[in-house]
């Protein structure tokens, strides 16, 4: 098994900053792309940042300045800073990591259970 766990959401407000992270755990033979996707209500999810093993970074526009996605190997874990956040920043925020469970398997997506970030104007 495998789990993704989310931690360091919660309510902040207008030009706060919040740090998320999410550490992948389990049967893990390798780790591969990880990343963060949120979903506000009423709204599509929508991808917010992606890094390589290597640390390259990729941030959709908004995130842009404000917004900064690291990871730890050592620690399979990836982190998300979150700077300068707006009211329109209140989402769901879910992690994601692409998963090598044994040599000879499938890559699989692995998803975290989402947590709750709330900005307040």
């Amino acid at each position: 098994q495998v789990q993704l766990v989310e931690s360091g959401g919660g309510l902040v407000q207008a030009g706060g900053s919040l740090r998320l992270s999410c550490a992948a755990s389990g049967s893990i033979f390798r780790l591969n792309a990880m990343g963060w996707d949120r979903q506000a209500p009423g709204k599509q999810r929508e991808l917010v940042a992606r890094i390589t093993p290597g640390g390259s970074a990729a941030l959709a526009e908004f995130a842009k300045g404000r917004f900064t996605i690291s990871r730890d190997n050592a620690k399979n874990t990836s982190y998300l800073q979150m700077n300068n956040l707006s009211p329109e920043d209140t989402a769901v925020y879910y992690c994601n990591a692409y998963i090598l469970r044994q040599w000879g398997t499938p890559w699989d997506n692995y998803w975290g259970q989402g947590t709750q970030v709330t900005v307040s104007s």
